[in-house]
């Protein structure tokens, strides 16, 4: 018999997401690819293995989810495939269930709404470790027996049960299960219509009908379940007979349903789970008392972050030196190698200039996606969320929210990409216009640059410069919460949702998957520097170079006023003029767009032409030493703070803008998010700058 070609594999819903080994990546190592499912955005990791007889087998990764009927779009994704309704991936031949072995009752659902489905399945038992510590025996052979499928204990995180699992796999014919569950007497004569509706009338498999018609039963938003697939009116009227009636007897089946489902697994676990010794309180209970405390956790919470931006310029002061003096230093061999002229000028200026004006803040960039790393490793990340529910649903929000925003202070796009744990679309959708105010990794270049023409030299506290970064980090949160709250009073009225969510243990940093995760969005950042930035770095140069100016003892300022670039920063002037910003910051402003770290490298290539070529100044030091044409100095403390305030609102990113278009299905979103947030930075600064004007400063 031929080997099937397609696996699914699935399980619970993590609490959040980690830097773990995803159990497509334990699996198939490093071969894997993601896409994305057409209409709702979601990712698929599907990897490529091999079997014990040497035959490719394709595993497709879909999203964990506590049950079938879904109530978020990863959810419906899971659903939506394993229902054979995806015509972009076809229903899986076998189906993968990863089950946590401390939570087996609560895992158990889903795997008992998936048995239904008459799919051959394994059950990977993972965090046998986890079960042990805790005090429980989970006997595998005895799970195996009551349900008729393969269970594999396992511990992906050590790489243990691997061997087996992929034995298993490697299976021409596994065994359907046989599990026992009869649905409650006075449900069942509607099931059996149902499901004899859906068969003749919605083309549905027999099996498939089974097990929609008990999720219509479970849930009676017949949308959510029905995914893009309309039921035929048909259905609709057996479905609303079966509701009316039991409205009258005043009977809730639909909890009835659920209750003997997990009445079931409840037998079941009786059997296969056995308590070795009573514990007390564990170990992630002990320490929540410490760190989800109503005093002391705000108390940490806060030392983490000030702990984090502290570390960013301690500790990366040293590889950053080096990196710009080698910069620097290949700047002045190219020099002395070459003739002057203009190649010369774009390789020095346009390309050395703009590409290591970026890659210097490349150890910041690490230290802080180690610091995120590092939260969702340990499980912490799940707590913050707990945190901050209270907070949060004083703006019509809930802590779920909070672990997307948390997330983009890496990068806005994983962050808005993880709201689809979101169930509800309003609360989804406010998430998402909010989720880019949150100062990403993106803006930290421009932080660090200002910051460092603001405060210049070594005899500056790190304290000082960490304080002035954490209070731009502090702005960007408060105008999550300003704009989450406005937002969820006019536009998407509506009272906030309860939060329930999964604590994970706390477990010991992974070192070898948070660096991995780390390596990972170092590369892409340097990826970004030698395509994206490398590029407009390019044709920045090209813009402030030419057309050249008539005179041949023109100065550099004078030549980039009459260039292309000078003239779009003069047509621009008029508008951000007010903001204490010249036509130079113009420039900066409109190539930034593309991404917000391209202004440094704007204002290396714009700034870095005044000094002779055999004084290679600083950026920071050519910035301070920038004046207007009356004298005046350009970036004065002021111009600094509220250029970063301006940095904090805007929206300066065309990749996130890209992604709120695919993950919301409408250019409407994006175009408001882009006007909201550009019309926010011009006016608050406007206020900031003219209010310290009038102040003297």
């Amino acid at each position: 018999m031929k080997l099937p070609a397609h696996i699914a594999l699935t399980g619970r819903k993590r609490a959040t997401p980690a830097p773990e080994r995803p159990p497509v990546y334990a699996i198939t190592g490093l071969r894997q690819k993601v896409g994305n499912y057409p209409g709702v955005t979601v990712e698929k990791k599907i990897g490529i293995t091999w079997s014990q007889h040497g035959r490719p087998i394709q595993i497709i990764d879909l999203p964990g989810a506590y049950s079938l009927a879904a109530r978020s779009p990863d959810e419906a994704v899971l659903r939506d495939v394993l229902l054979g309704r995806r015509e972009d991936t076809p229903q899986p031949d076998r189906i993968i269930c990863v089950v946590d072995a401390a939570n087996l009752e609560r895992n158990l659902y889903l795997v008992h709404q998936i048995l239904d489905l008459g799919r051959p399945v394994i059950i990977a038992l993972n965090m046998m470790d986890m079960a042990a510590a805790a005090g429980m025996k989970v006997a595998a052979p005895e799970l195996e027996r009551a349900l008729g499928v393969p269970v594999i204990p396992c511990e992906a995180v050590h790489g243990k049960g691997l061997v087996a699992l992929k034995l298993a796999m490697s299976r021409i014919e596994l065994p359907l299960a046989r599990h026992r569950w009869d649905v409650p007497g006075p449900i069942a004569p509607a099931v059996a219509e149902l499901q004899a509706s859906l068969t003749d009338h919605d083309a549905r498999p027999p099996l498939i009908a089974r097990a929609e018609a008990l999720l219509l039963l479970t849930d009676f938003d017949t949308v959510r379940v029905a995914g893009s697939r309309p039921l035929s009116s048909r259905t609709h009227d057996i479905l609303n007979h079966w509701r009316q009636r039991w409205t009258a007897d005043a009977a809730d089946w639909s909890a009835a349903l659920i209750r003997s489902r997990y009445d079931a697994i409840g037998l079941l676990c009786r059997d296969v789970v056995r308590r070795t010794r009573d514990l007390g309180p564990s170990r992630s209970d002990r320490i929540d008392a410490v760190l989800c405390h109503s005093v002391w956790g705000w108390a940490i919470f806060g030392v983490i972050m000030g702990a984090l931006f502290f570390s960013i310029f301690s500790l990366a002061e040293s590889p950053m030196n080096f990196i710009d003096g080698q910069v620097a230093a290949f700047g002045g061999w190219v020099k002395g190698v070459m003739p002057p002229g203009d190649l010369r000028d774009l390789l020095t200026d346009g390309v050395i200039g703009g590409v290591g004006g970026i890659v210097i803040f490349l150890p910041q960039i690490l230290i802080l996606f180690f610091f995120v790393g590092l939260l969702e490793s340990t499980g912490y990340m799940a707590r913050a969320a707990f945190i901050m529910d209270r907070p949060m649903s004083r703006v019509g929000l809930n802590g779920r929210s909070f672990i997307p925003l948390l997330g983009s202070y890496a990068c806005a796009i994983p962050g808005i990409m993880a709201t689809r744990t979101i169930e509800n679309a309003r609360d989804r959708l406010v998430t998402i216009l909010v989720a880019p105010l949150m100062s990403c990794s993106a803006r930290l270049p421009v932080y660090l640059l200002m910051i460092a023409t603001l405060l210049p030299g070594d005899t500056v506290p790190a304290t000082t410069k960490a304080g002035l970064m954490l209070s731009m980090y502090v702005l960007g949160t408060g105008g999550v919460f300003f704009f989450a709250w406005l937002f969820k009073r006019t536009l998407f009225k509506g009272s906030p949702q309860h939060m329930i969510m999964e604590l994970p243990p706390y477990q010991p940093p992974r070192f070898q998957e948070i660096l991995r995760h780390m390596i990972e969005r170092g590369w892409l950042f340097l990826k970004n520097a030698g395509t994206i930035i490398l590029g407009i770095s390019i044709v920045l140069w090209f813009l402030t170079t030419y057309p050249k100016h008539p005179h041949p003892d023109a100065t550099p300022t004078e030549q980039i006023a009459q260039s292309f670039a000078g003239r779009a920063g003069h047509a621009l002037e008029p508008v951000i003029k007010p903001l204490g910003f010249d036509w130079r910051i113009g420039i900066g402003l409109i190539t930034s767009f593309a991404a917000r770290e391209v202004f440094v490298s704007s204002m290396g290539v714009i700034f870095g032409v005044e000094g002779a070529d055999d004084d290679p100044t600083p950026l920071r030091d050519a910035l301070r030493a920038a004046h207007w044409p009356g004298g005046a100095p350009l970036f004065t403390p002021l111009v600094c703070l509220t250029l970063m305030v301006f940095y904090v609102f805007a929206m300066q990113c065309m990749s996130t803008l890209a992604v709120v278009q695919r993950e919301t299905n409408s250019w409407r979103w994006p175009l408001f998010q882009l006007a909201y947030m550009t019309g926010t930075a011009w006016l608050v600064c406007l206020i900031f700058y003219q209010a310290g004007r009038a102040l003297g400063y």
